[in-house]
């Protein structure tokens, strides 16, 4: 049986600590071997350092989660400008604009890397941001604009190689990739996967985009409330394992991903100074 070793460590770390200047490669375009034996590494509070070769993931909000890595780089999904009363400057932040609760208008200029999902209207963007620790790259699909439209390319798919993982966060996905977007996106160890089910694609879309991206971990995002998230979680229980953490936190390393492919389910909670 799996087991987590809960943290109680949560005081703030006062400054990040210097980026690595290299990074494990990640095998995120060419097909990996499923590890056998491997177990997770453990829930851990945002702010406790993490461990080498590790990769933090808190889920904030609705679609935003915070990205930590060992050298101290913080990186935020679907940035809204919020994340807590925590006072941390995230080193990048990536958007999409399909609604409010997925970005901002007024990042804060501190933030190094404020990387939008979207261009000109239909045109897309093309981002790949290397910090030497991480490289972030998106893969442009489209999505339903405000007026029920379609716009091309204004949603992105945004991919974060750390640590010889591949972590993928599909934003507010509205149609299943097509074999180029699937070929850019690559095999993902990680996926962050909106499962609400009807404003982003069906659920039988999403399970059949899971299963093709072949992800080792499944975190649920976008649902809202235990009545929509059960059910995604029932049509999957026949080929994924589910783990509900139990908190908002989980440490993932390449050596330790399960050998069966898993749904970890983690509970939201903004960045916030703990007291002593």
């Amino acid at each position: 049986m799996h087991f987590f070793v809960i943290l109680l460590a949560l005081t703030l770390v006062p400054a990040a600590i210097a980026a690595q200047d290299t990074r494990t490669p990640s095998h995120c375009i060419a097909l990996a071997n499923d590890i056998d034996g491997a177990q997770y590494v453990h829930k851990a509070s945002y702010n406790v350092d993490v461990a080498s070769e590790t990769v933090r993931i808190h889920y904030i909000a609705h679609a935003s989660f915070l990205i930590r890595t060992a050298g101290g780089l913080n990186m935020v999904t679907d940035y809204t400008g919020f994340t807590g009363s925590a006072p941390m400057i995230p080193d990048v932040v990536t958007m999409n604009h399909a609604h409010e609760t997925h970005w901002t208008a007024f990042p804060d200029p501190a933030i190094p890397h404020v990387l939008p999902g979207w261009g000109e209207f239909g045109q897309g963007i093309d981002h790949r941001v290397d910090l030497g620790e991480v490289l972030v790259r998106n893969v442009s699909t489209d999505i339903r604009s405000e007026w029920s439209g379609i716009e091309d390319n204004g949603n992105s798919i945004f991919v974060f190689e750390v640590a010889g993982l591949c972590i993928g966060h599909l934003g507010h996905l509205h149609h299943e990739p097509n074999d180029e977007q699937y070929a850019a996106i690559g095999r993902l160890d990680v996926v962050m996967a909106a499962v609400d089910g009807g404003n982003t694609v069906s659920l039988p879309t999403m399970m059949r985009i899971i299963d093709r991206l072949r992800s080792s971990i499944v975190i649920p995002m976008h649902w809202f409330g235990d009545f929509t998230l059960n059910h995604f979680l029932d049509g999957m229980r026949d080929t994924f394992q589910v783990v509900d953490v139990g908190g908002p936190a989980l440490d993932v390393s390449l050596d330790r991903l399960p050998s069966r492919p898993t749904i970890m389910v983690l509970r939201p909670a903004w960045l916030t100074v703990q007291p002593e």
